[in-house]
């Protein structure tokens, strides 16, 4: 995967975790990911397809869902149910679009998000790629942002809208 392709995800989940819910997250080191399976609990799911294809997936720990819901939501709940689960879609959503205004010479379309619930839950990347692992933490907890872009090779097609 190409290095160019992680900086707009770093970015903008800095952006959107410090617009949306006043977060400062702190960057650990990148690595790769060769196991199907997000890192935490919760996870915000959504495809990319274009010049390039693949998966952003940002998970999030159980703790760390229920703040964020908390954040935007005004009240706390008392366990993981579907405004959470909403909250956590946004949350990728935003994170997402905000990536692919950094990457508009690949043309991206981003899918709707998809939140998984549950630990051993598997995810599919592309097979021609190892997704890159960017682990944050912050005083809501602690959060992960996998990404698994691959240079698609109909890139040469010409479509009309």
């Amino acid at each position: 995967m190409q290095v160019e392709f992680i900086n707009p995800f770093i970015s903008a989940t800095l952006d959107v975790f410090a617009t949306m819910l006043g977060c400062t997250l702190t960057r650990g080191p990148l690595s790769l990911k060769h196991e199907h399976t997000p890192m935490y609990e919760v996870s915000g799911l959504i495809g990319l397809s274009g010049k390039c294809r693949g998966m952003v997936v940002v998970s999030v720990s159980r703790h760390t869902a229920l703040c964020a819901a908390e954040i935007l939501l005004g009240s706390r709940p008392d366990e993981i149910n579907r405004d959470v689960l909403d909250a956590i879609g946004e949350l990728t959503n935003m994170v997402a679009g905000a990536a692919k205004t950094h990457l508009e010479e690949y043309r991206l379309t981003i899918g709707l998000p998809t939140v998984i619930c549950g630990k051993g839950q598997a995810v599919a990347f592309p097979s021609q790629v190892s997704p890159i692992v960017i682990p944050f933490d912050s005083n809501i907890g602690e959060v992960c942002v996998q990404v698994g872009l691959v240079e698609s090779a109909t890139c040469d097609l010409k479509c009309t809208v």
